[in-house]
């Protein structure tokens, strides 16, 4: 949406690293195998362009939560497309919860208390940036560091998700949050997220 330190409007497109990641902790091991995360985050974002002009906000953080809320309902239709389930209202808020959730953890790995509008677009975008660089991760790093920090997974469960053991678990994760800092502090330094 509009980045409010700035002015500009962001495209939904902008968000698609974000998504995938928000999607990955939903799909769990019983549909990340049948499913892309990727054809998830892309049918949410043509939901989102159809629904546009029902966005009501104003702000990153509305249009972040209107989004999430998109994608919580396409994370539902997949679920059910692939569960053969009838449609559980209930199970569509508690997938919103759980999204909301995740993205609040994401929020938390950046450690930042920041209120001022620009304060929250400058998080808007360390958020964009994290969830870049986590995709650049090896993928049992990725996928360690997204059920510790992400999920709250304990390391043992984090590790028995993934099929390692205990201590291969904390090598991931270790490795992992290295690299997701050299990551981070590359393209900080650099000025861009490419």
């Amino acid at each position: 949406m509009r980045n409010e330190a700035s002015g500009e409007i962001r495209p939904v497109e902008a968000y698609r690293d974000y998504l995938r990641l928000l999607v990955r902790l939903q799909l769990g091991s019983h549909l990340g195998a049948k499913v892309d995360p990727s054809d998830v985050v892309q049918q949410a974002i043509l939901n989102a362009h159809e629904a546009r002009a029902q966005f009501r906000g104003m702000t990153e953080t509305e249009w972040l939560a209107w989004l999430r809320a998109i994608l919580a309902n396409t994370v539902a239709a997949t679920f059910r497309r692939y569960d053969a389930q009838r449609r559980d209202p209930g199970r569509e808020r508690s997938l919103e919860a759980e999204l909301d959730r995740s993205s609040s953890r994401l929020e938390g790995l950046l450690a930042a208390d920041q209120t001022s509008p620009s304060e929250r677009a400058v998080r808007g975008e360390e958020l964009m940036r994290l969830a870049r660089a986590l995709a650049d991760l090896p993928e049992d790093q990725r996928r360690v560091v997204e059920l510790h920090y992400l999920k709250g997974l304990t390391v043992a469960d984090a590790a028995e998700a993934i099929g390692r053991t205990r201590p291969a678990a904390v090598g991931l994760l270790f490795r992992g949050l290295k690299r997701l800092r050299e990551l981070l502090a590359d393209r900080r330094d650099s000025g861009h997220d490419s």
